[in-house]
């Protein structure tokens, strides 16, 4: 049996005809940019969140990259994140001139660890007498990324308590959980609208994904929001007057049309997604994997949450993980690795000093962590047969 990784060609089918009418729509008016459907799907997502402003952009790595320009975030600045996350997340900040402050992840989530941040700001940091916290080398410290990885919500009531300690920014990747939720403050809160400031992307693969590359911020800050409106569009608040330097950072018509046509049912996706790692789970319990394999922790699944995973990725641990991964190969299982380094690994940080050692949970997470398939689509027979060729490596 053949099991891909994913498989959006069902989804699609359910969805051909709305998705190809509002297409024919555009077409007709020729409207691609900055239009109607950019606009409702921009509303669509603030109520969604239950976030005051949303504003729609060109891609996850875009949002970021706007919010960093539109905060101010540049030389002699740094940012904190995490060393286990898709390279954009460092990447807009080194592309800003800022530097990149990379903490290690806690090893149950592979979420960014609040005692390790808490450490290395109480340990590492101190006020001058500017007034501003410093990293050692000198830069100012203006924010903290955390990384809502997997589809599962960082703590972000301790990041937050640690961010309001510090006097830090949080800016809240949450580019692979959109619709995610955390018991913050003892209440409900979807992902991107705990911090300041928090954004998605909607790259095809994405649990609400596009025809290509999309995303969005959302933020609480009016003013911010208007500066992020601005900068998408080259800095430009009236037409052809630039008060500072921004980006072409639009979200197309075409963009935001398919992805108000999928919103409605994101909320079913990640339900049956989560229904998809409840038989894993079931599967591997069955088959006596658990002493193998770690599973998915989920720490937030007993708080009265409904989307307390979104399930991005369904990913597995084992010290075998990579003859494991050719063994599903020939056994034509799709799976991946997220991600064979840290960021502290990757050549073109080497100029931040880090070493191989620094940040043990990362390297770690880097041997042992493979996904699964998953998708809404997925069925029990597929499942069974991942979780018995799992078995038979074993």
């Amino acid at each position: 049996m053949r099991v891909p990784l994913l498989d959006l060609s069902d989804q699609y089918r359910a969805l051909e005809s709305p998705i190809r009418a509002q297409l024919d729509e555009i077409l007709a008016n020729q409207q691609f940019i900055l239009g109607p459907k950019g606009a409702a799907f921009e509303e669509a997502i603030r109520a969604y969140c239950g976030s005051p402003n949303a504003i729609g952009v060109s891609s996850g790595t875009d949002a970021l990259l706007a919010i960093l320009m539109a905060l101010e975030i540049g030389p002699g600045d740094a940012v904190i994140t995490s060393s286990y996350s898709f390279f954009a997340t460092a990447g807009c900040i080194a592309r800003v001139g800022a530097t990149p402050i990379l903490i290690d992840i806690d090893p149950e989530t592979c979420n960014i660890s609040p005692s390790a941040l808490e450490r290395y700001l109480n340990e590492s940091c101190r006020r001058g007498e500017d007034g501003f916290l410093r990293e050692p080398q000198g830069k100012i410290l203006r924010a903290i990324v955390p990384v809502h990885l997997y589809g599962l919500c960082c703590d972000m009531d301790a990041i937050q308590r640690i961010a309001e300690r510090f006097e830090l920014e949080v800016i809240e990747d949450a580019a692979q959980a959109i619709g995610a939720e955390y018991p913050f403050g003892g209440a409900s809160a979807k992902a991107g609208a705990m911090g300041e400031v928090g954004y998605f992307s909607f790259y095809p693969t994405k649990n609400l994904g596009a025809a290509g590359d999309a995303g969005m911020v959302i933020c609480q800050d009016d003013a911010l929001a208007e500066r992020l409106r601005a900068c998408r569009q080259h800095g430009m608040e009236r037409r052809y007057y630039h008060n500072f330097i921004g980006g072409n950072f639009r979200l197309d018509e075409m963009q935001a049309a398919i992805l108000g046509v999928k919103l409605p049912f994101l909320d079913g996706w990640s339900a049956a997604r989560r229904g998809v790692a409840d038989v894993y789970r079931e599967e591997f319990q069955r088959l006596g994997l658990t002493n193998q394999l770690s599973l998915p922790p989920e720490p937030y699944r007993d708080r009265g949450l409904t989307n307390h995973h979104i399930y991005h990725q369904y990913v597995i641990r084992t010290s075998q993980r990579d003859a494991l991964r050719e063994h599903l190969a020939r056994k034509e299982i799709g799976s991946a690795i997220y991600y064979p380094l840290g960021l502290h690994q990757q050549k073109c940080f080497a100029y931040l000093g880090y070493h191989d050692g620094d940040f043990p949970e990362t390297e770690r997470a880097a041997r042992e962590t493979l996904a699964l398939p998953i998708y809404p689509e997925l069925s029990r027979e597929a499942q069974r047969y991942v979780a018995e060729s799992i078995a038979e490596f074993f």
